[in-house]
């Protein structure tokens, strides 16, 4: 993202935005799929859509992730804050009825951060180059131990 620019070009604004909010970036809706792997060893294939909305600053995120495949659905609502690096906010997930706090740190394109709630945690890595998006979840012990999503950027 921007640091790849700070190499060529050390100018004050230029340097400036490095240390920004990187939820401009990914403002907007998204589309794509991805696989989950169940519990029980299965895996399967699965469809999402994103939402990401700027709150009332760039430090601030709301996150809108719904995906669904044959058997397993989930709708994740997170609102995230951004500070020096630092990811901290809260999240919830209405089909399980289940929620909790995000803590996390955001360097260059990508995102890690670590979801946990009273009965579910989870580490989860993105990253954003362009107009695509990865994400990675991991929860081991959790009905849904491991997702794999790749977004594509349908509007801003």
């Amino acid at each position: 993202m921007v640091l790849a620019f700070i190499a060529f070009n050390p100018s004050p604004v230029i340097a400036q935005r490095a240390v920004d909010s990187p939820f401009p970036a990914l403002q907007g809706s998204w589309s794509g799929s991805g696989t989950i792997a169940l519990s029980d060893g299965t895996k399967e294939r699965i469809r999402c859509r994103a939402t990401y909305r700027l709150g009332s600053s760039s430090a601030n995120l709301r996150l809108d992730l719904s995906c669904e495949g044959d058997s397993s659905r989930f709708v994740l609502e997170s609102q995230i804050s951004y500070r020096d690096g630092a990811l901290s906010g809260n999240w919830g997930e209405s089909t399980r009825a289940t929620g909790g706090s995000i803590e996390g740190q955001a360097t260059g394109n990508r995102i890690q951060v670590r979801a946990s709630g009273q009965t579910f945690t989870a580490l989860l890595s993105m990253t954003t180059r362009g107009e695509r998006q990865s994400i990675s979840i991991e929860s081991p012990g959790s009905q849904m131990s491991e997702v794999a999503i790749t977004l594509t950027r349908s509007s801003r």
